[in-house]
């Protein structure tokens, strides 16, 4: 366990002080993942009606949770497990006595401690913009909140692995990634919240991954109806089906990787 530690905070620190380096593009990713700030001014305009069952400051903090969210469970492993199949990265790292994988998610841990100012500096000059939405969430919310975050990133970040997986087979695996977006983007709570869905639909996308990465922790901050251990159970059975997905995919790539040095 003392080892496992030690390697875990040597490559946390490597990976934070290589992000540090790019500080002037961490700023633009942040801003880049703003795109619930803009969502919220037109929600906030339209519940102006009352047609939507939640009131034009539940929508301002909806988006802000969403917007935090986001900083939060961001991934990008499918291009950077791209290159390194596609220019034989790989290979030296195979040599290590760790899984590759462990690269990917030190990176991404340490990219969350680098960008974490910005976003905080952006979600305070929000409540100086509309300090009618300001609040202070029940403790309850947060934890479950916090766990889902935590639970919702490993599931974002399996469900992206697993299809960088198929770069061993061909030069594009994150067009898979391009098209999940899209799913994504209209069915995980980005756009708007699952309340304002037909209830048809909403029970139907409550069966796939994609709600569980943003509406779920989402609703739980903001004390949202929503069934929590369902959502729990929704997060962990997901997990499990792209964990042995991805072992799978794993084990056979590795057979037929042909990068430069392997």
């Amino acid at each position: 366990m003392r080892r496992i530690l030690r390697q875990a905070s040597t490559l946390l620190v490597v990976y934070y002080a290589y992000m540090l380096e790019y500080r002037a593009e961490l700023v633009l990713w942040v801003l880049t993942g703003s795109l619930p700030m803009i969502l919220m001014g037109v929600w906030m305009e339209a519940a102006q009606g009352g047609l939507f069952g939640l009131t034009p400051v539940e929508f301002a903090r909806y988006f802000l949770v969403v917007f935090i969210i986001r900083q939060l469970t961001v991934v990008w492993v499918i291009w950077e497990f791209e290159k390194d199949v596609v220019e034989g990265r790989l290979s030296p790292r195979l040599l290590q006595p760790i899984d590759p994988v462990w690269h990917h998610v030190a990176s991404h841990m340490a990219e969350r401690l680098a960008r974490m100012p910005f976003a905080i500096a952006l979600v305070g000059f929000f409540f100086i913009l509309y300090p009618q939405a300001f609040w202070i969430p029940h403790w309850q919310g947060v934890v479950l909140s916090t766990f889902a975050v935590i639970l919702g990133f490993a599931l974002r970040f399996l469900i992206q692995y697993t299809f960088a997986l198929f770069a061993f087979w061909t030069e594009r695996a994150s067009a898979l990634e391009q098209f999940w977006f899209l799913l994504y983007l209209f069915l995980s709570g980005m756009l708007a919240p699952l309340e304002i869905f037909p209830a048809l639909v909403r029970e139907v996308v409550l069966w796939t991954p994609f709600p569980y990465l943003i509406y779920f922790p989402c609703a739980l901050l903001l004390g949202f109806p929503v069934q929590v251990g369902q959502g729990f159970l929704a997060i962990v059975g997901w997990t499990t089906l792209f964990f042995v997905w991805n072992r799978w995919l794993w084990r056979q790539g590795l057979k037929q990787y042909s990068g430069m040095g392997a």
